[in-house]
């Protein structure tokens, strides 16, 4: 029993073979299983808006939320030979945030929180789905693989859920309210990783911390890889692109605002000529 916990909250040796491996089933089956229950709750969001405890559904999915976050730290408290540290370990991710404030979001249906969250995890996390590096070393027989999948995709969860059950969602000014949050935390990443790499000792190598990925890329993450190296313009890049994807997370609103701007344009039209009918018809 003791090696089986040794193991299951552990890690692979990092000199040795990757446990886990991009684009594999181990990969795609946690993103098909969080599409389906997103599936679900479109599906009887009606339903659920007027279930008798769906305020204790969102209890129970806050509590979910944070555990899943605060369990991350917890097992490097438990296992020594993870190596706890200040230089790669500081609640300093867009991930981590993301989960704690879709935890008070979907308690409090704040729309400030809802649209820090939906631009967060649409345009923050969607890279770690995509090249989740941070597990090449965890793979399913391991508790970090749930833990990191669950951090990702239950942030999807509680966002579709405000917006299918709560009918709640973004606007334009919430870009810059969430663009601004964002940039507020990249503020705190950049003063973290200089602070830290000035102090850093000699057994760790240049750019020693490296939260938000601002220092340098990640080993086996082409997306990250092809930003550039130097760091002032590699932050620019980075502000330039997530802005980019901020824009285009709020696409799909902005094509439903059109058309029910146009629907409700030629209603208003054929109202119109109804009224003007029989004062014609008068003359």
């Amino acid at each position: 029993m003791e090696n089986f916990f040794k193991h299951f909250f552990g890690q692979a040796d990092p000199s040795g073979p990757y446990e886990f491996k991009n684009f594999s089933l181990a990969h795609f089956l946690p993103i098909l299983v969080a599409a389906g229950v997103i599936y679900l709750i479109f599906r009887y969001r009606s339903k659920l808006r007027t279930f008798r405890h769906e305020d204790k559904l969102r209890m129970a999915l806050s509590f979910t939320l944070i555990i899943t976050e605060m369990s991350y730290f917890w097992r490097l408290v438990g296992v020594p030979s993870l190596n706890a540290n200040p230089y790669e370990h500081l609640p300093i991710t867009v991930c981590g945030w993301a989960i704690i404030f879709s935890s008070v979001l979907v308690l409090t249906k704040s729309q400030t929180l809802y649209d820090i969250c939906y631009f967060w995890v649409f345009a923050g996390t969607i890279f770690a789905l995509i090249t989740p590096t941070v597990i090449n070393f965890t793979g399913p027989t391991r508790f970090r693989y749930y833990q990191f999948w669950c951090e990702h995709l239950l942030g999807y969860v509680a966002v579709f859920y405000m917006t299918f059950v709560h009918k709640m969602r973004p606007n334009v000014k919430s870009i810059i309210k969430s663009y601004a949050m964002l940039l507020a935390l990249g503020v705190i990443a950049i003063f973290a990783n200089n602070l830290l790499d000035s102090y850093a000792p000699e057994t760790y190598e240049h750019d020693a911390a490296n939260y938000l990925f601002m220092a340098k890329g990640e080993a086996q993450s082409p997306i990250l890889e092809i930003l550039p190296e130097n760091y002032v313009v590699r932050v620019i890049v980075m502000a330039l692109v997530v802005g980019a994807l901020f824009i285009v997370s709020y696409l799909p609103w902005f094509f439903i605002d059109r058309h029910a701007k146009k629907k409700q344009t030629e209603v208003d039209t054929v109202e119109a000529e109804k009224q003007e009918a029989p004062i014609a018809a008068s003359k």
